[in-house]
Parts: structure tokens; sequence; C-alpha cells
């Protein structure tokens, strides 16, 4: 009798020391690394790896191709999008060990981050970040900012829904979808709770 409470594909490799949320799902080829910890109802897709020490919060999906390396956490509700990357050492050397030299990504709560962008280890993305297809993250992004290009530059905010907000001249926005209401105020935004 099977009493896991998450699916795992037949062809993925779970190593022993791994935390699995309730609910989670790892997809084939996958392979979750001793020490590294999902949340509950993550969705892993198809060869994705999650090495030791990384934490993903609850609810994250990670499509497939990615590779989370050491040093890299994630808060609840983030996205991960095909085949995009993360690096963990700045200034890499085949012959040159660098393992205590991991530098530290964290992504905020409900961060999406496109397909094929690559972000540079050290920076932090932060919460409803809307990270662009294909974008290189070399600085760390604020809440709610849209970045695209190479090397990414900011070109607007993102709502939770993740819509492109329009700001009036009292710097107020409101979701077409939720109708939250947002406020941009010295170059950073926040959520207004009515």
């Amino acid at each position: 009798m099977n009493t896991q409470h998450y699916y795992a594909h037949p062809t993925a490799v779970i190593d022993d020391g791994c935390e699995i949320g309730e609910g989670s799902k790892i997809w084939h080829f996958s392979h979750l690394m001793t020490g590294s910890r999902l949340g509950k109802g993550c969705n892993l897709g198809q060869n994705v790896v999650v090495s030791p020490g990384v934490t993903l919060g609850n609810n994250v999906k990670v499509q497939n191709n990615v590779s989370i390396y050491t040093g890299v956490t994630c808060d609840d509700d983030v996205f991960l999008g095909p085949s995009m990357v993360f690096t963990n050492v700045i200034n890499p050397r085949s012959a040159v060990n660098r393992r205590n030299a991991y530098a530290s990504t964290h992504v905020g709560q409900g961060a999406s981050i496109g397909a094929n962008a690559t972000i540079v280890c050290g920076h932090n993305i932060g919460k409803f970040a809307f990270i662009g297809a294909g974008a290189v993250v070399t600085k760390d992004v604020p809440d709610y900012a849209l970045v695209i290009g190479n090397p990414s530059r900011q070109t607007g905010w993102m709502s939770e829904y993740g819509h492109k907000l329009q700001f009036d001249a009292a710097g107020r926005a409101k979701c077409p979808e939720s109708q939250q209401v947002y406020q941009l105020e010295n170059n950073k935004v926040t959520r207004i709770h009515e």
C-alpha cells in the first residue's frame, strides 16, 4: 500500500533526506537531492533538478528543464518558466572549486520568471515581480516590477494577477481582473487593502 502524501513519477529520483509537502507532484526524470525542501502543492515538471539546501514554498510551479541550485529559495506561489536558469557562482571555473562561494538568490512570493530567463546569483526577485521570457537579471528586482531584456531593465509594474498596471496622476492603478488597487510612491508599488 502506497502511503505517500505526494506523487512521484516512477522515473523521478528522490534522494534520502528530502522534505516533500502534501499534494506535491514530481514528474518524469526529475531529481530531488538530499536536503532539498518542497512545500505543499508544488508541481515539478519534467527534467527538474532541485539541489541540496534549496527551499521551495507552497504551490511553487516549476516547468520543464529547470535546475534550481544550492543557494536558491522561493517563497509561496512562485512560477518558474520552462528552461529558465539560476546560477550560484559569480565566476565559475572548471578547475577551481568554488563550493564555498555559492551566492544566495531569493524569489519572493508570487513572482513569475518567464521561459529561458537567466537569474544571475546574488540578486533577489521581489514579491509578485514578473521577469519576461529570455530576460537576464543582473541586479535586484523590486516588488511588482516588470523586467525584460538582456541585461534586464524595468519597463513597468505588474498586479498580483499578472496584468501590467497603468498608474494615474495620483499614482493609483487598478488591476483589470481582480479590481485590486495599487499605489506607486517613491518608485515603489504597494497594494492598497480597501
